[in-house]
């Protein structure tokens, strides 16, 4: 499973969202640091879920990275959030 595919997965069980995309922008960071030959270093999500209602900005991020799990969350260099309900 790649690593994109594993954030989807965690995600939608621990979230169940409405919409979900993960996009892989590791590309864009060639030659900076964190970047991994292959990708799969820096990600960009975009997630609604009626979960985060209520939530600040700070308990949505929380949320994610808890579904994400620490394990998950030390092999990504950088994870960009687009929160919503």
């Amino acid at each position: 499973m790649t690593r994109t595919q594993e954030i989807e997965t965690r995600l939608r069980e621990a979230l169940a969202p409405s919409a979900l995309e993960v996009r892989d922008d590791s590309e864009k960071h060639r030659g900076h640091a964190g970047y991994q030959e292959g990708g799969e270093s820096h990600f960009h999500v975009v997630i609604r879920s009626a979960v985060f209602e209520g939530q600040s900005r700070i308990a949505r991020h929380r949320a994610v990275h808890d579904a994400l799990g620490k394990d998950l969350m030390g092999r990504i260099h950088a994870l960009s959030l687009d929160l919503g309900t």
